[in-house]
């Protein structure tokens, strides 16, 4: 089998509410996210002979779901109080909502389906949170 992985990153804040802990705070991180795809075989013609697919539409479409986060609040819909997320957007800040906890987990799983809709055969996706911390999500094949 015939694995690709290419990463991309974005900055960004968050926080987790109900968790009992310092991550119950607004904090940023620098994500990683490393995509791999696979395939049994190489592709045997035109410009893409001998490749699993290319690189550059890869990294691009990986880019394009990246920089929706970049330089953003991050927070799960419904998450904070409607007075709270009306001032913030008075004040032009850059929010994101998503409709999962904001973890590196659940981010694994949402480009893991995203690339799918892209029709890539992905395989797994990892997700650091920081250097040393990542989660990754893959399913079995």
């Amino acid at each position: 089998m015939y694995i690709l992985k290419v990463t991309a990153g974005f900055d960004s804040a968050h926080f987790l509410k109900g968790y009992s802990g310092k991550c119950s705070n607004i904090h940023g991180h620098r994500w990683k996210i490393a995509v791999e795809v696979f395939s049994e075989t190489l592709c045997n013609d035109g410009q893409q002979r001998g490749m699993v697919v290319d690189f550059a539409t890869v990294k691009k479409d990986l880019r394009e779901l990246t920089d929706e986060f970049d330089h953003t609040l991050i927070i799960e819909r419904n998450s904070l109080k409607e007075k709270t997320l009306s001032a913030l957007t008075e004040e032009n800040f850059k929010i994101t909502q998503v409709d999962f906890r904001p973890t590196a987990e659940c981010f694994a799983k949402f480009f893991f389906d995203k690339l799918k809709e892209h029709s890539y055969n992905v395989k797994r996706v990892t997700v650091y949170e920081t250097e040393n911390n990542c989660a990754v999500y893959e399913e079995n094949i």
